[in-house]
Order: C-alpha cells, then sequence, then structure tokens
C-alpha cells in the first residue's frame, strides 16, 4: 500500500474517506465543528496532485468573498497550482459567465450590475405615486421572485405577491432592464441557467471546461442557485457538495434545505460520506443541541461524537426576568474574568434571537465596565431610530438644544426646508435662545407648509410636556386603549416616551421605511420605552431616564488588548465559535415564537442547534418568567425547547415557573439524596443541596438551623469559604441548583 502523503496523514477516517472519493456525486454531510472547509480545500489539491486533474477544470463555490478567498489560500497552501482553479460565489461565477456570453440574453460583456438602490430607482422611473418604502418592498419581492427561478408568467409567483398589479409591474421592470442593457442581482444566477437552457452548444462548452465541481454550505443554496448547479453539470461531471442540513438557518433569505435533503435523489442516487467528529465542543453541549435537533423529520440525520471528552455539564438559568438575566450574565462573566481569571472577555459570546434583546446587556455591560462587541448590527443607542427618539426627548427637556432640535424637527418630512430651519433659529437671541418660542415666533414668516409642520412638531412635543405635568392615573385606573398604536405603553414613563415618539411621526417614519427592517426598528424602538417604565411620569422622571442613558454612552469601553465579550444575535453566529456561550431568551413567543410551526418550527430548531455548537467549553441557558413586552411585564413560558432538551445533561439553576415541569431526571445517589429528611421549616432548602452564588461559586448546603427569624442556612462552597444567610432574605443571585 503507498503511503499516505504528509497533507492527509492528520485527516480522520470519514474525511480522508470524502477526499478519496470518486466517480458517483457525493454529499459530504459535515456536522458543526467536523472540520468541512479542510476537507474541501484538502480534495482539490489532491485532485490536483494525485488525480492529475487540471486544476482549470475545477470550480468551487460559496456563498461569500471571504469564505471563497479562505478556500482559495488553503488550497494553494497545499498544491501551488490550485491557484488556477476556480473559486468564486455563485454570483461572482454568474458574473463571469455573463460577461463571456451575455450576448445570447441581449446583454454587452460591459453590462452593469443594479444593486437594492438601483433597483428601486429603476421602478421609481416606470411606476407613479409610489411611495419610496413601497418600492423598496416590491424591489425586495422581485429579488425574492428570482430567487425562486420564478418569471413575470410564472404562476407561483402569487407566493410572492398575490396581486396581479405586481406581476404586472415585475414585467415592466425587466422590460427596462432590458432596454438599458444591465442586469441586478439576481439576473446573475436566473439568466446564466435561461442561457444554458437555451443554447446546447454554450451549455457543452461549459461542461467541457469544468469536470470537478464542489459547492460550499450547500444548505444555503437557494432554488435558483440549485437549478444553476444542475445547468452547469453534464452526467460526467463529478458533483460533490459538502453542507449541514442542522444548520440551514436562512429560509428567510430563500434557502432552501430540501435541497441537501434531496441531493442524493436529484443527482442519480449519490453517496453519502458523514463527517461525525467534532473538534469543537465537549459531548454534554453536543448532546443538549442534539436533543432538540433530533425532534425534526426534515433531516438526514447524524450522530456527533465529541473528540474532546465530555467537558462541563451545561447551564440551564432560571430567572426572574431580563434585568435579571442581564445582571447574572454580566455577573458570570465578571466573576470568570476579573475574579477567578479562568478566561478573558473574548472567550465569552452573549447570544440573542432579535437585536433589540441587546438593549438590556449593553446597559448592564457598561456600568460594570465590560468591554464588548456588537457583532452584525449597530450597539442600541448608535441606531439612527434610537437617535431620533432620544433627541424627541431631550428637546422636551431643554428647549435650547439646537443639535436635537435640528435632527427631529423635519424628520419625518414636514416640508421644513434649509431656509426655514434657519429663518427659525435666527429668531432665536430674540427668544433668550428658546428654540420653541423662537419657532412660535417666526412661524408667520415661513411658507404656509413650512407653517404647518412646525405647528404640528411643537404640538407633539407640548403633549408630551402636558403629559409629564398631569397627575397619573391610580393603580388599576383605566388604561388608555392603544391597540390600534405602534408602540404599546403601561405604567411610568413608558406611555410618555412611546405616545411623543409615535405622535411625532418618528413611530411610522422607521415603520415604513421598508419592509425589510422596519419592523427592526420598531421592535428597537419599543425596547427603548419599555425600559422607561422603571422612571417616574414626571419632569423629573425624564431627566433621570435621559440622564442614565446619557451616563451610560459616556462610559469608555476598557481597551482589554481587544478582548471583548461579543454580542450577537444566533443568526451571526453561524460559522463562529467561542470558548463560552451564553444563549439567552429562551422563552415561548421569543425563542421560537408562538406562530412558527411545521417547517418555520424546525428551522427554529436549527437556530437553537447552531447556537449552542458555537461554544467550545462551556454552554449557559437562560429562560426568564416574565418580559418587558409592549411596555407591560407580561409572564413567559419556557421555551419549547426546554421540554426538548436532555435534562440530564444539563445543570440546573433557579425554579422554573409554576406549571412547568422539566423532563424527568433519575435521583442521584448518596449524600443529596440521604439527606431528604432534613429540610427547612419553610421547604425551601434541604441538606446536601448544590447551590450557586455568584461571588462564591458552587457549593453545598450542609446545615440548616432554626431561629427566631426562620431558617437559617450554611453553605460549604468549592473554594473552602463558608457562608450562612436567612432563607427569608435569600437574594436573587443566590440560587439552588438541580444536576
Amino acid at each position: 500500500m503507498n503511503e499516505i502523503p504528509p497533507y492527509l496523514q492528520d485527516l480522520n477516517e470519514e474525511q480522508r474517506a470524502a477526499v478519496f472519493h470518486e466517480g458517483k456525486p457525493l454529499l459530504i454531510l459535515a456536522g458543526a465543528g467536523s472540520g468541512k472547509t479542510r476537507v474541501v480545500t484538502t480534495k482539490i489539491a489532491y485532485l490536483i496532485r494525485e488525480k492529475f486533474v487540471n486544476p482549470r477544470s475545477i470550480l468551487a463555490v460559496t456563498f461569500t468573498n471571504k469564505a471563497a478567498r479562505e478556500m482559495a489560500e488553503r488550497a494553494t497552501a497545499i498544491e501551488s497550482s490550485a491557484t488556477d482553479a476556480m473559486l468564486r460565489t455563485f454570483h461572482s461565477f454568474g458574473a463571469w459567465f455573463l460577461r463571456r456570453n451575455g450576448e445570447y440574453a441581449g446583454l454587452s460583456s460591459n453590462f452593469v450590475i443594479y444593486d437594492d438602490e438601483d433597483m428601486v430607482t429603476v421602478l421609481a422611473s416606470i411606476i407613479e405615486g409610489k411611495k419610496k418604502n413601497e418600492l423598496k418592498l416590491i424591489a425586495h419581492q422581485i429579488s425574492r421572485a428570482k430567487d425562486y427561478f420564478f418569471t413575470p408568467e410564472s404562476a407561483d409567483l402569487v407566493f410572492i405577491n398575490h396581486k396581479s398589479e405586481f406581476r404586472k409591474i415585475y414585467a415592466q421592470y425587466e422590460d427596462a432592464l432590458r432596454k438599458t442593457g444591465n442586469v441586478d442581482f439576481g439576473d446573475l444566477i436566473k439568466k446564466p441557467v435561461e442561457i444554458l437552457r437555451d443554447n446546447p452548444g454554450v451549455a457543452q462548452k461549459l461542461h467541457d471546461r469544468f469536470r470537478v465541481i464542489m459547492v460550499d454550505e450547500y444548505q444555503d443554496a437557494n432554488v435558483a442557485q440549485f437549478e444553476l448547479l444542475k445547468a452547469i453539470c453534464s452526467p460526467e461531471t463529478y458533483v460533490c457538495v459538502v453542507g449541514d442540513d442542522d444548520q440551514s438557518i436562512y429560509r428567510f433569505r430563500g434557502a432552501e434545505v430540501k435541497n441537501i435533503l434531496e441531493f442524493p435523489d436529484r443527482f442519480g442516487g449519490a453517496d453519502i460520506i458523514r463527517l461525525e467528529k467534532n473538534y469543537r465542543s465537549t459531548s454534554h453541549i453536543l448532546d443538549v443541541a442534539d436533543s432538540v435537533v433530533r425532534r425534526n423529520t426534515g433531516r438526514l440525520g447524524k450522530e456527533l461524537k465529541a473528540e474532546r471528552g465530555a467537558g462541563v455539564k451545561p447551564m440551564l438559568a432560571f430567572l426572574n426576568d431580563q434585568d435579571n438575566e442581564a445582571r447574572e450574565c454580566a455577573a458570570l462573566i465578571d466573576n470568570s474574568v476579573r475574579v477567578k481569571k479562568n478566561s478573558a472577555y473574548s472567550d465569552w459570546a452573549v447570544l440573542y434571537r432579535t437585536n433589540a434583546q441587546s438593549f438590556g446587556f449593553e446597559n448592564e455591560f457598561l456600568r460594570r465596565k465590560i468591554p464588548y462587541r456588537i457583532v452584525g448590527s449597530l450597539k442600541f443607542y448608535e441606531r439612527e431610530e434610537i437617535k431620533d427618539a432620544l433627541a424627541l426627548l431631550s428637546f422636551v427637556v431643554n428647549t435650547k438644544d439646537e443639535v436635537s432640535f435640528r435632527r427631529v424637527v423635519n424628520k419625518p418630512s414636514r416640508g421644513i426646508g434649509a431656509s426655514a430651519l434657519e429663518h427659525i433659529l435666527l429668531e432665536r437671541a430674540a427668544a433668550d435662545w428658546d428654540i420653541e418660542a423662537a419657532a412660535e415666533n417666526s412661524a408667520q414668516g415661513l411658507s404656509a407648509k413650512a407653517r404647518a409642520g412646525v405647528v404640528s412638531f411643537l404640538e407633539a412635543i407640548n403633549n408630551a410636556r402636558k403629559t409629564l405635568l398631569t397627575p397619573q392615573q391610580e393603580n388599576g385606573a383605566q388604561v388608555p386603549d392603544d391597540s390600534s398604536r405602534i408602540l404599546k405603553a403601561a405604567q411610568g414613563l413608558s406611555r410618555c416616551v412611546a405616545d411623543l415618539i409615535e405622535n411625532a411621526g418618528i413611530a411610522e417614519y422607521h415603520r415604513s421605511h421598508d419592509e425589510v427592517s422596519g419592523e427592526t426598528r420598531v421592535s428597537n424602538l419599543q425596547e427603548l420605552v419599555n425600559g422607561a417604565v422603571l422612571y417616574d411620569a414626571t419632569p423629573e422622571g425624564l431627566a433621570d431616564f435621559l440622564e442614565r442613558i446619557a451616563l451610560d454612552r459616556a462610559i469608555e469601553q476598557q481597551d482589554d488588548g481587544e478582548s471583548r465579550v461579543t454580542l450577537i444575535t444566533v443568526h451571526n453566529t453561524k460559522g463562529l465559535e467561542f470558548r463560552r456561550v451564553i444563549m439567552t431568551g429562551l422563552e415561548q413567543g421569543l425563542f421560537p415564537r408562538n406562530d412558527k410551526e411545521g417547517d418555520d418550527l424546525e428551522e427554529e430548531r436549527r437556530l437553537f442547534y447552531v447556537g449552542a455548537t458555537r461554544a467550545m467549553d462551556e454552554l449557559y441557558l437562560t429562560s426568564c418568567a416574565c418580559r418587558r413586552v409592549f411596555g407591560q411585564t407580561t409572564p413567559m413560558a419556557p421555551s419549547l425547547f426546554l421540554e426538548e432538551v436532555d435534562i440530564s445533561k444539563m445543570r440546573i439553576v433557579g425554579s422554573p415557573p409554576y406549571g412547568f415541569k422539566l423532563p424527568s431526571v433519575k435521583e442521584k445517589s448518596g449524600k443529596a439524596a440521604g439527606h431528604k429528611q432534613k429540610v427547612s421549616s419553610d421547604g425551601r432548602w434541604r441538606l446536601g443541596d448544590r447551590v450557586f452564588n455568584e461571588d462564591c461559586g458552587y457549593g453545598e448546603i450542609n446545615a440548616i438551623d432554626e431561629d427566631a427569624e426562620g431558617p437559617v442556612i450554611t453553605v460549604c462552597y468549592e473554594n473552602g469559604r463558608r457562608q450562612r444567610f436567612l432563607s427569608r432574605a435569600q437574594s436573587s443571585r443566590f440560587m439552588k441548583i438541580r444536576d
């Protein structure tokens, strides 16, 4: 037997089998952390070096420029001639093809590629009477139609937009593109397929050029990309796709998990090689992730095996609310980095389902001076909609605030142009620099439209001020019906904040900004409203609210050698890994949302799987008993995923909400079981109970005494420290653990 080349010796048996495979089409079903990129790049080098495949005949496609560059660098590091292989994104390959064959679709080789804004411009030129946000929605829907390979004549176009008007607009848009001789991003996939289908000679030329075609992250392919793959393959082409059906989480972008599930059938009984050895996470972490995703019916199935051993059991913490959640997460990180000194900030990642959830963590981290970075979005207070809302509130407090006035007086548009704005500001000296008074005094010198705009803006400001000066309703009094409002509020300052943002038009402005980001912006504004619940609905309460925000924003981030805690949505974690991961907000209605069922619910399970498998050493899950929703404190039920998770692999902190039953776990034998008869008089503690304290770590109750004030509990911690506390004075930071 020939000796295995050095660059193949470190591969495991399954990885090596995938590299050596030839003949039939191949699906490499690569689990999280199984080294798939290494397999793809090694296979490219192997084909060139050992099988003498012409590198120019190899095409490898993926989904991001970064991934394509990494593939190229790693392949050429093994075999220098791999630089002649074509490693591109799908869209880059489509552009390459159209530059050479676009004439078959009426394109010259110097066509321009239109982005989203260009699409809106084209639509504006052919449609009258539509606002920009409406045009953005139409552009988004046209892009989605092309992802599914729908034409204006396709019967299935109704699944994108059922209105006949949309079909007509789509056709007009396509005609406008033909006349300009340009394409959009969807055309970079769609038009090559159409050319290859209609021109056998062009297809044969491409088939002769590319004899090996590989696709990375195949679970993220949409329908149009699948059609392109079929079109560029001939019966003689060696096709190899790599992906993980359990990590298909981009359905909202058009990704179709059926592409990978049905690959063996669509490509002539393809072989499947499973990469199941995980080099990232410990077995307890993998067991928790797998116990949820295995509930899905739409999967090919695999059993990940941890190469790093069992590790520490993940922790599931039941907490009171999102404020408690933020404090506990911060305390956990602080204790590890500053007290125990067994980790760096960059080891930690806090994951959440929606961007708006970062608000509480950012505030708490700023107060504790924990350095952090936001991945995939702006920091909460840097978001445009939040800056707009704070500018409105600041002007209510201080009508001499020119910066805030300039930012929001004409947002949304009220006909107050630059000349009208300067006219108002010129009157400040005569009004003791009070901009509100200057605006009122100068109104007669403005156009009718600008004057009406100033009046409407000042009315919203004055109404907010009156709300703060009006005695608030007593508890139990009727709360005004706001079911038709964009933002919801309840007690405290939240109603004033919600009313001002809504009455000034900021909420509607950002909701209608575009279909894709509008709801996210409204969610962020709602989170700001929620934060105001804790303050009195008085001028002093508003000033305190703004002061706290200003102080939080002013706290300088520590420069810890670029070491930062990562705050990130679960979707954005794909392809990343962290030593310690905290996955937050595991409540029904949040993760998953209540409207998720069928295929959508299965994708939510895959999202949980992706989040959990980002963890290398430690995984923490949090679930809150209540959360501020629409300005009101709302009871939350634990996520159904917590009913599916393998509890025997976890440590439980805190008590589940009433009515929620964890899956049964066999009772531990030994000391804890032997002390069942010794229970505190209030029934809360027993000898042998395991507990956790953020300052002292893990410990065990070794004494229960009774005195006039109730049970006194003694805990002996793993670090040797002893502590006594009154049961009735138990801190929320002192929690019982269920193993």
